[in-house]
């Protein structure tokens, strides 16, 4: 039965789409189908790094440390998140990168949901 509801654990389900659940890019009539937010549940090893800054940023962002140590950088400025529940908020125009300085669990929200900023490898 197909009653539009979906239960089911992030650090799983996010292995299957490179950390993402939720999302434009998710098939519509999936409950995981999304053009106004993006859902990412980020598993990141000690030392993983963005492959490239992200440029013309055209969304509103919300990075939730869950555990490790993650460095976010912003234009002129690096945010550590050390401490679990530590988050940044950025929103439209300002570029960033990250680096996970240890082992790292990040949510991260992302509004709106639009193309254009995935990365082949290691984004």
């Amino acid at each position: 039965m197909d009653d539009g509801v979906y239960v089911g654990n992030a650090g799983k389900d996010a292995a299957l789409d490179r950390g993402w659940l939720l999302g434009h890019f998710k098939d519509v009539g999936d409950p995981h189908h999304s053009e106004a937010v993006e859902i990412k549940w980020g598993v990141h090893p000690a030392g993983d790094e963005r492959s490239q800054w992200v440029r013309g940023e055209e969304r509103t962002a919300l990075l939730v440390l869950v555990s490790g140590r993650f460095r976010v950088e912003l234009p002129g400025r690096s945010v550590l998140l050390e401490r679990q529940g530590d988050y940044v908020v950025w929103g439209r125009g300002v570029d960033h990168s990250w680096c996970a300085e240890e082992e790292s669990v990040v949510l991260t929200v992302r509004w709106p949901s639009v193309p254009g900023y995935a990365v082949a490898a290691g984004g």
